[in-house]
């Protein structure tokens, strides 16, 4: 039976997200996804993980892909939903990318530097080999040739800018940075904007040829480059130094993304909103409150 969701339904998909970008579709997305479908096939014997960094390695991609398209099968999609696939590292993954320790659990991965290193002496450097790096590669892989089109495969979740220095420089060291190395945090800052961007760029470029647009793990559809951007650890600065420290990267983030939007992780974020609503690329914000359940224009 496979998944329920014939071809011709993500052109109307693709038109009501069109005009709800828009503003002229005087009404909000509603997506409704009902489970327990008889997916027409036994249940594979691999378990079902949310997290696919729990997976070892020796458990091949393509058999996790199965398992994923048995749990889409399950699924009927009303509405405005579609069958989407979020490849699940954990948040911030680049992390791993760079080199830090992954450590994955069932419900979640946790990061940690490999070893404590002054931020003066910090650098980052692309590394094609790798394991996450190729680990989350693969998979992409598999699921653009598994479905060739028929589920929406959205952005690993590649983490925050700040957020990812801070896994680097844990706990309040880096709050310390930012009086005492402003000059390093800004330099590690557009260090990892660049590769941030390799990284979306390349993984992109995976499931593009066959992916019926962009999403990330909020189940947003775009035809074009869309994101759902952060910075967690902004909760703890006050808006002079969001605006010194976290803005002109975001603006420049948003700048590169035809559709921006905003993961305002809880209530310590408020004092920024004045200063992120001044972005003008930045097209919406999202309001975390433990959950990710609601999204403003």
């Amino acid at each position: 039976m496979g998944i329920k969701f014939p071809s011709e339904r993500w052109a109307k998909i693709r038109e009501n997200s069109r005009q709800w970008w828009n503003g002229e579709l005087k009404r909000p997305l509603v997506q409704v996804i009902l489970t327990g479908c008889d997916p027409g096939r036994p249940e594979p014997k691999l378990p079902y993980y949310a997290f696919q960094s729990s997976y070892d390695f020796s458990v091949p991609v393509e058999v996790i892909v199965d398992r994923l398209d048995y749990e889409l099968s399950c699924r009927e999609y009303l509405g405005d939903a579609f069958p989407a696939f979020w490849p699940n590292f954990g948040a911030g993954i680049m992390v791993g990318f760079l080199g830090a320790e992954v450590i994955p659990r069932l419900d979640t991965t946790w990061f940690h530097p490999a070893q404590p290193v002054d931020i003066r002496d910090l650098r980052f450097e692309y590394d094609p080999n790798n394991p996450w790096l190729q680990r989350v590669k693969a998979l992409m892989q598999a699921t653009a040739d598994r479905w060739q089109g028929q589920v929406q495969i959205g952005m690993t979740d590649l983490g925050g800018n700040l957020d990812i220095l801070f896994s680097f420089r844990p706990n309040e060291q880096l709050l310390f940075d930012l009086y005492d190395h402003p000059d390093e945090v800004r330099r590690l800052t557009w260090e990892i904007h660049d590769l941030w961007w390799r990284y979306f760029t390349e993984l992109d470029a995976i499931v593009h040829p066959t992916n019926p647009g962009y999403t990330a793990w909020a189940q947003i559809f775009s035809e074009t480059p869309c994101y759902m951007l952060q910075c967690d650890f902004c909760y703890m600065i006050g808006p002079e130094m969001f605006d010194e420290f976290v803005k002109p990267e975001l603006q420049a983030s948003c700048r590169r993304l035809d559709h921006a939007f905003y993961h305002l992780d809880g209530r310590g974020q408020l004092p920024h909103l004045d200063s992120l609503l001044s972005i003008k690329e930045l097209k919406g914000i999202q309001m975390g409150t433990g959950s990710r359940s609601q999204a403003a224009m």
